[in-house]
């Protein structure tokens, strides 16, 4: 009788972002969830690794020089603010953000401000506009130079030739997701594809302390496109923010390895370019001569800058059998639990009203000091009594009605007191705060609804 010959070992998939494996091929990770990224592995065959050279003997930690790692301006004030002072020599910066939110835009001007402030041969490459597109913009926003050298390209080697050919100290590209390499398969795009390009654009910039700038597309939730790892092969990771219907536009550190990952850089986007905002609170505000009811401004943190923003709210007799509740840069969560503490806890009757909440220029809250304007605004709408246009209000509010202290009161209320608000109403043992602001110490909501409003207010 014939032996039969061993069985061949199965084939072993694995997900090429959090590692999770399987035994067959599925479309979708288990484990992360993500789509298209199981590749098969085969057998794990271990390998035994020799001894090679190095490339430079290791030193004592202080006499590393730290000259190459030091920052250099990219001529744009708020964008160097979340860099943490600007672009070192080598680093990957990866800037994500939606179509037309203005990306190419902010980073030629960056370019243009970059070559003309250093003398600095700047290479901006261009994989989703021909090189006529971007001359055109550059002419219309005034970034041209000389030493800003462009071309369109979507072939990895195309791009590392002309690195290769120009050896820029600044490299920008638009956009990662664009440029496909012929030695690896699949799409521009995909996820290998999207890997290979990065990791080869890293280990160039790397050895040659070029500071490179890759543009990432977002998926429709807001995340970046393209496999996780590639966050972890950039050096910085910026989100590029801003609603369409208004000027102002946000970058917002996420990662970074050179400075502060929670700073936050405001932008005006205009028709002749790009500008910094380095007094954005005024843009947040409403100027009236009378105070209105259903409105309150509060003092929110956007990483480590304190900016006042007004929140408008309208209390209004329903019609339905469920009321409606609408929000325009604010949590529609974080209302709904605002209501409710307001009716349950400060005697506010809104259950039965339609309630609109919104703030003023655009700007989104999600600071939780910005709860107690928000019911101050609805309970003011309730009531159809106006707040003191002097007042600001901070605190984050907890469901048994009570105020929450808040970090960064001496700074938030500095701010206030900059744009002229002299009174403020803050959770109880705030700690110094600074000169030129009346402060208010109120325990809980009902306190203050007392205080403002009287009894009876709801």
């Amino acid at each position: 009788m014939a032996k039969t010959s061993a069985a061949a070992p199965r084939p072993t998939y694995r997900c090429a972002e959090c590692g999770w494996t399987a035994t067959k091929w599925v479309g979708r990770c288990g484990e992360c969830q993500a789509w298209g990224t199981l590749e098969e592995v085969g057998a794990v065959r271990l390998h035994q690794v020799a001894a090679g050279p190095v490339s430079a003997p290791a030193r004592p930690i202080a006499e590393i020089d730290v000259e190459s790692a030091r920052t250099r301006s990219t001529g744009v004030g708020e964008l160097d603010r979340v860099l943490g002072g600007g672009l070192v020599p080598g680093a990957v910066v990866l800037l994500a953000g939606e179509p037309g939110v203005g990306k190419s835009t902010l980073l030629l001007e960056v370019a243009a401000t970059h070559a003309r402030q250093h003398g600095a041969r700047v290479l901006y490459l261009t994989g989703e506009e021909s090189a006529a597109q971007v001359r055109l913009r550059a002419e219309r926003i005034g970034a041209l130079d000389e030493r800003l050298l462009l071309a369109a390209e979507t072939d990895l080697a195309a791009v590392l030739g002309h690195l290769d050919t120009v050896r820029p100290d600044l490299l920008v590209l638009d956009s990662v997701q664009t440029v496909a390499s012929a030695e690896v398969d699949g799409s521009a795009g995909g996820v290998t594809q999207v890997r290979s390009v990065a990791a080869a654009l890293t280990r160039v910039a790397k050895e040659r302390s070029m500071a490179t700038v890759l543009v990432g597309h977002v998926t429709k939730d807001g995340s970046i496109a393209g496999p996780r790892v590639l966050e972890h092969l950039v050096d910085v990771v910026l989100h590029f923010e801003g609603e369409r219907t208004s000027r102002l536009r946000m970058v917002r550190a996420v990662k970074n390895r050179y400075g502060p990952s929670d700073e936050v850089g405001c932008f005006d986007l205009q028709e002749g370019g790009i500008e910094g905002l380095p007094d954005p609170s005024g843009l947040f505000l409403s100027r009236r001569p009378e105070p209105v009811p259903g409105t309150c401004v509060t003092v929110t943190l956007e990483g480590r800058r304190p900016m006042v923003a007004e929140v408008q709210a309208l209390v209004a007799s329903s019609q339905l059998a469920t009321p409606r509740r609408a929000t325009s840069g604010l949590d529609s969560a974080r209302l709904a639990m605002v209501l409710a503490v307001l009716e349950r806890r400060g005697g506010v009757q809104v259950g039965r009203s339609d309630v609109y909440a919104s703030t003023v220029g655009g700007v989104r809250l999600t600071d939780p000091a910005a709860d107690f304007a928000l019911a101050l605004a609805v309970a003011g709408a309730a009531a159809d009594r106006p707040l003191p246009t002097d007042v600001v209000a901070v605190g984050e509010i907890g469901l048994s009605g009570d105020l929450r202290p808040v970090t960064d009161v001496r700074r938030r209320l500095a701010e206030a007191a900059r744009l002229g608000f002299r009174r403020a109403l803050v959770p109880a043992d705030p700690g110094p705060v600074p000169d030129g602001v009346s402060v208010v110490e109120v325990s809980d909501l009902r306190t203050a609804l007392e205080t403002l409003f009287g009894r009876g207010h709801g």
